[in-house]
């Protein structure tokens, strides 16, 4: 006999057991989608978890550290050397941070705070995953670009006054809370002027004579971007974290304008950051740069830690799935038994016929392979339903955290055909007693007892 003999005479014994035959595909579905669901969860938490690690410990980072913590002395860490990195492969952005200090700010209308400022390159931020809730970065002089917290607590001094004389009053636990919601209201800040100047001034040496001294003027500077919100803090965690964003060269200016910086300084950078295109191409990224005698920091170790936890935890799971299908193997090994004993006669009448022990057993073999692969079919539908069941629920109790809802759990293509050789193979391993028994059936008394 042929192939498409066989499959025609399987698919005719499978239509007509309908009950059996639907309930071995519902155990060979529950179990293949059991092992599907059990890779795709894996394989998704990992990605999730990966994705997550990397925005929060920035796995495809490299932080660049000056040691050199002498400012009369050159840097280890040039512009030149940075431009140099810039042409490495893999490397998608470099940004270089020079802290300025604390300082104070007034609006035009009086309000005023504090926040720390930085010097870099406006233009990288975005690349570093920070995204603009309103506004964005020019290349203009004069121009400055707060996060979110810097908006936080703008208050006029008036009020400022009476909120610390109340606190010093009546410094009870309500009082406390009022004052820390008044420090978590925005202000728009948001293409205004502000004022600058420094929180850390001191008289300079060698003045102690009484000789005038000049003293440090305001900068004025006009807010091109505010950052957006990073997700999941509210606002009173945030309204501690005033950072503001200056270009190197209005941070020269600033430093200028507030007796700070003078001919002869060398820039110290406070950080370097070096964007990877992959968390993979972190590591050679990081051997080049050393070369360079630059001393780096990575969190390829965190992620190391997490890939080994995530490859226990997916072995566990698919372990689940594997049992699952190993009970849904022994009810075809009993179907496909009870279905022998009950074609014994016509067993008996193809060996009458001439037909062969191999080709009874390719028969049924056959036939337990094509409910194997309905069983695949049935189960590929069902792991896409528990997926997205679980991804519902997932949105239902997030979408209020987190702005957009986001797909967490997801079945990559080459998890369907990993489920449909298991479906297969249990198939085709559950069929094996069945044929062999159906095979060593005595024609002659097979029909003589039907």
């Amino acid at each position: 006999m042929k192939l498409k003999d066989y499959l025609r005479l399987g698919w005719d014994q499978l239509q007509r057991r309908k009950v059996v035959t639907a309930l071995c595909t519902v155990g060979i579905a529950i179990g293949s989608a059991s092992i599907m669901v059990a890779l795709g969860f894996g394989e998704s938490i990992q990605h999730y978890s990966q994705k997550q690690m990397s925005f929060y410990l920035k796995t495809d980072e490299i932080t660049i550290v000056d040691q050199n913590s002498d400012p009369n002395s050159p840097s280890k860490v040039t512009s030149s050397k940075l431009d140099l990195i810039r042409t490495f492969p893999h490397v998608k952005s470099v940004a270089s941070f020079q802290d300025l200090g604390q300082f104070r700010f007034t609006v035009d209308d009086g309000k005023e705070s504090y926040l720390n400022l930085k010097a870099t390159e406006l233009s990288t931020l975005e690349d570093f995953d920070s995204k603009f809730q309103q506004g964005g970065a020019s290349d203009q002089d004069n121009n400055i670009v707060l996060n979110y917290g810097a908006t936080l607590g703008v208050l006029d001094a008036k009020t400022q006054e009476v909120r610390n004389k109340l606190m010093q009053q009546n410094p009870s636990k309500e009082q406390s809370e009022t004052y820390r919601q008044m420090g978590a209201i925005p202000y728009p800040l948001y293409q205004k002027k502000i004022s600058l100047k420094s929180n850390n001034n001191q008289e300079q040496p060698g003045n102690q004579s009484g000789t005038n001294t000049i003293q440090p003027s305001e900068v004025t500077v006009l807010v091109i971007g505010v950052l957006k919100k990073p997700d999941g803090l509210p606002d009173s965690m945030l309204q501690g974290n005033k950072a503001a964003y200056v270009s190197p060269e209005t941070g020269l200016k600033i430093l200028q304008a507030q007796n700070k910086s003078s001919t002869n300084r060398h820039v110290q950078y406070s950080e370097v950051r070096v964007k990877v295109d992959s968390s993979m191409n972190v590591k050679q990224v990081d051997e080049m740069i050393k070369k360079l005698q630059l001393t780096t920091q990575t969190n390829l170790y965190q992620e190391d830690r997490m890939k080994g936890e995530f490859a226990i935890v997916r072995l566990l799971l698919t372990g689940v799935g594997l049992f699952v299908l190993f009970v849904a193997s022994i009810s075809i090994v009993v179907a496909m038994t009870m279905s022998t004993h009950q074609r014994r006669r016509q067993i008996g009448i193809m060996k009458v016929l001439g037909a062969n022990l191999r080709q009874i057993r390719n028969m049924f073999i056959v036939e337990s392979s094509l409910l194997g692969m309905l069983g695949g079919f049935v189960g590929i539908l069902l792991s896409y339903w528990v997926i997205w069941g679980i991804n519902l629920i997932i949105i239902k109790f997030d979408s209020n955290n987190s702005g957009d809802p986001v797909e967490i759990l997801f079945i990559s293509l080459w998890i369907l055909p990993v489920g449909m050789f298991f479906a297969i193979m249990t198939g085709v391993l559950s069929g094996l007693y069945p044929a062999v028994k159906a095979s060593r059936t005595d024609a002659l008394t097979a029909i003589k007892r039907e």
